[in-house]
């Protein structure tokens, strides 16, 4: 089976080609529909500078184990829900966090469908910002 993809691939690489660039278009652009993602440095920039809320989207116990200084904590799972609550926030920057920051993306989404304009996602995650050794708060 293998042997006939590759021999296909190679009888077709023109047409392999332009699909492979499809899919990758098509995954970045998906990718961006939740909000781009910022690196530690443009969120402490954003935060510092514009006035950005950050939304830590984890559960209430991973929240409590460590977050972004003046984060708001509101889980991912059902998120649909919490809309209203963030209504304060809606002409500010909006900065989401989750664990390794996919799933940031699909809640960014949602805020997007809500009428937000301004989201961005953390780049990694909380994981990321604590591999660049950056403050965390612990409640």
């Amino acid at each position: 089976m293998i042997e006939q993809l590759l021999e296909f691939m190679a009888n077709h690489w023109i047409l392999t080609s332009v699909w492979s660039v499809i899919i990758i278009l098509l995954v970045i652009h998906e990718g961006e529909r939740g909000g781009s993602q910022l690196s530690t440095t443009q969120v402490t920039r954003m935060i510092n500078n514009e006035n950005a809320v950050v939304i830590d989207i984890r559960k209430k116990e991973d929240f409590r184990t460590g977050h972004l200084p003046d984060s708001v904590n509101i889980q991912a799972a059902g998120f649909e829900t919490h809309l209203g609550q963030l209504e304060i926030y809606r002409d500010r920057p909006i900065i989401l966090v989750c664990k390794t920051g996919t799933t940031a993306g699909a809640v960014g989404l949602i805020l997007k469908k809500g009428g937000f304009e301004n989201v961005t996602r953390l780049k990694g995650g909380i994981t990321e910002w604590q591999s660049n050794g950056l403050p965390l708060v612990k409640k």
